[in-house]
């Protein structure tokens, strides 16, 4: 379980296909306070680390087909930035929203635009997923917890305060580039209630 409160980047090493699967090495300093079996959330969606050397900066993840498909980390390219956020521990405050680390889906940034000090993100909004979007709600987007500041049909816009532009990769957001959502988990679990 995370919070969404990303708390370091890592840069994307190198990559390699095992079939339908992969295997992905990520630079960054937070290695050296990990340890083999960790789960970590990159860019939201919850990973195991599977090699690591400390001294190197570098952690191996093994990363399924299905997470390839249904996320971004199937066209992230060397050099890019990725969110990284370790587990909530029980009794930490709770600093964002629930997030699972289980992506729901990939959409494209449609827009980045400056508002004074803020910067404000469209990004489209699959229709499998509209029915979990409300305005003021919470969403994860690339592992961020933010927070829904308008709603359209198709889109949705979210405001970004200079602090998180700076820590997280939002700062490389340009419009075309996908971003994984994780919808919010109360909203789900209302949502599948009410159809039962």
């Amino acid at each position: 379980m995370f919070t969404g409160i990303v708390e370091a980047t890592a840069t994307l090493a190198r990559r390699e296909r095992l079939g339908q699967a992969g295997k992905l090495w990520l630079k960054t300093a937070l290695a050296a306070e990990l340890k083999l079996g960790d789960s970590l959330a990159v860019n939201g969606c919850c990973l195991t680390v599977e090699t690591l050397d400390a001294a190197a900066q570098l952690l191996g993840f093994h990363t399924l087909a299905e997470t390839l498909d249904k996320t971004n980390l199937g066209s992230i390219t060397e050099g890019q930035h990725l969110n990284l956020e370790r587990p909530l521990c029980l009794g930490d405050r709770l600093g964002g929203h629930l997030v699972s680390g289980h992506i729901d889906g990939t959409a494209p940034v449609l827009e980045v635009a400056r508002r004074g000090e803020d910067t404000v993100i469209t990004v489209a909004l699959p229709e499998p997923l509209a029915a979990y979007a409300i305005p003021k709600g919470s969403i994860a987007v690339d592992g961020i917890s933010l927070t829904i500041a308008s709603l359209e049909k198709t889109c949705f816009r979210v405001h970004i305060i200079p602090f998180t532009w700076n820590l997280t990769n939002l700062h490389e957001a340009v419009a075309g580039k996908l971003v994984n959502l994780e919808m919010d988990m109360v909203g789900k679990f209302v949502l599948r209630r009410e159809q039962l």
